[in-house]
């Protein structure tokens, strides 16, 4: 990792960051993720969570609006204009949650609904439970906290100031709510109205990156022929789909071991894993299924493209095929989205690495690997340089019984957003105190 370029602060503005520093509340943070959280949101509905926060964004001082995309959904859009003369910098997080927060997310979601995975939220000290508390809900939280600390600051920006929080966030796609997910909602914005020259995207992890995978969507197949349990094995007129199944699992997992490490390059390890398996009907256990469809997530570099991850995953096909030429299958990508990445050197990085090192007391160091995708990697695909910034997660020692694993996004920690408010504020002041010469643009 290169050293982080300095470009101390004056006086004046470190003035300006102590005083906006002071203005922050984890209090008022608490309260607005607790009301945040008991607004369900999925994605695909994010219509109540959204024009609540533009009511918050407005009550604060910024002129905000709500972008509708359906009758069920919409996003937020906030600014406070600067006098002129400097850069717009967006600070950004979607609002949409992963599940739906009712039976239909079981027995998928883990055996019983624990708090953080509840559609209601729950306050207990300063933990706030509930579905998407963590993520994305204590990102719109801050971020919303960030800004109003900022106002009661009175900081004299130059620059704009964008608030902008998206609904399809989540890597799903909801047939029944016109596809919702995939980075729709942020492609929305920038299409009406949104023109940033920078953005912070906040979410999990206390580091500063300046790239992102993208993601391929996959489903292999294995193909068979409908059965009937009352008759012996070995008959030619039968083939089962769910055994040969077994055999392609164990060799996917292999190969996607293998692919994360062959496209690991810059602070990207594109990580894969199984998603699920179909097939039959559990009424009718009688009759083995005639299919058995197997589909995953990969990863995708930002050097590496949906196309050339599609190669490589027909290569293991091929090989596949040759190593078991009995097993009937057929495969397709049917989603895809490509990753981001943002020169290091770039202004917006520089600056949220001085926040982070500011706030941390010590040098920048080579990060942790990433495989998690967002919208920061469509918002650098459309030209905005975006640095991701976040806070340590999951949350520790939680003293409610929480069941998410890695999935639930459901347990918020108040104290550990606080740093991280703290950081992403430096770069705001750093960037919005400038005239535009001064940020290379």
């Amino acid at each position: 990792m290169e050293p982080t370029t300095q470009v101390p602060f004056t006086a004046q503005q470190q003035a300006w960051y102590e005083a906006a520093c002071a203005r922050l509340n984890p209090d008022r943070l608490k309260q607005f993720l607790f009301d945040l959280t008991n607004i369900h949101s999925p994605t695909g509905a994010t219509r109540a969570a959204s024009e609540f926060v533009v009511d918050k964004l407005g009550a604060a001082g910024l002129k905000s609006t709500y972008k509708p995309m359906s009758q069920t959904t919409g996003n937020v859009l906030a600014e406070k204009r600067g006098s002129g003369g400097g850069a717009t910098l967006l600070l950004y997080a979607p609002i949409d949650t992963h599940l739906e927060g009712d039976e239909s997310d079981y027995p998928w979601a883990g055996p019983k609904q624990y708090a953080d995975l509840a559609p209601t939220a729950k306050m207990v000290g300063d933990w706030v439970y509930g579905l998407g508390s963590s993520n994305p809900k204590a990102m719109v939280s801050t971020i919303c906290e960030i800004a109003t600390a900022l106002m009661e600051a009175d900081v004299p920006l130059i620059g704009d100031l964008n608030v902008g929080f998206a609904d399809g966030g989540m890597p799903v796609n909801i047939p029944e709510r016109d596809n919702a997910g995939m980075s729709n909602g942020v492609f929305h914005l920038l299409n009406r109205g949104m023109a940033p020259d920078f953005a912070i995207i906040m979410k999990p992890w206390n580091w500063v990156y300046h790239e992102e995978p993208g993601m391929g969507w996959f489903r292999i197949d294995v193909k068979g022929t409908l059965g009937y349990a009352g008759v012996p094995r070995g008959l030619p007129e039968f083939r089962s789909s769910v055994v040969p199944a077994a055999k392609v699992i164990e060799a996917l997992e292999q190969w996607l071991i293998d692919y994360a490490d062959r496209n690991t390059s810059g602070v990207i390890k594109p990580y894969g894993w199984i998603g699920g398996v179909r097939g039959g009907w559990p009424g009718r256990p009688a009759f083995p299924t005639a299919t058995t469809e197997v589909f995953f997530d990969v990863r995708i570099n930002p050097r590496t493209t949906p196309g050339e991850v599609k190669a490589q995953f027909a290569d293991f096909i091929a090989s596949f095929r040759k190593a078991h030429p009995d097993i009937d299958l057929d495969w397709e990508m049917y989603g895809s989205a490509p990753g981001g990445t943002t020169d290091p050197s770039n202004w917006i990085i520089q600056s949220a690495r001085r926040g982070w090192e500011t706030n941390e007391g010590r040098a920048y160091p080579d990060p942790d690997l990433l495989g998690g995708q967002t919208d920061g990697a469509a918002l650098r695909r459309l030209g905005v340089p975006t640095a991701r910034m976040g806070w340590p997660w999951p949350a520790k020692g939680s003293p409610e019984e929480i069941g998410e694993g890695l999935g639930g996004m459901g347990a918020t920690y108040i104290p550990d957003l606080m740093p991280c408010a703290e950081k992403i504020l430096y770069a705001v002041i750093d960037t919005l105190t400038r005239q535009r010469g001064d940020l290379g643009l």
